[in-house]
């Protein structure tokens, strides 16, 4: 199985079922200051256990920083 994360492809032997399980396995800590994009559509946190992942799914993980 394989998904596009932030223009990476990375292959799994088994998909992660949700994008909150995705995220739990890419960022361990923090998650506040995150937005994430599923196949170019950005989805609220609220909804990141609902929204399941398929096969060649693209997700873009932003994460702020701070500095000027």
């Amino acid at each position: 199985m394989e998904l596009t994360i932030n223009h990476t492809l990375r292959t799994f032997d088994i998909l992660p079922e949700t994008l909150e399980a995705l995220l739990a396995m890419e960022i361990s800590q923090k998650r506040k200051g995150i937005a994430v994009a599923l196949n170019n559509r950005i989805i609220p946190q609220a909804f990141w256990a609902e929204t399941f992942l398929n096969n060649k799914d693209s997700i873009l993980i932003i994460t702020a920083t701070q500095g000027g």
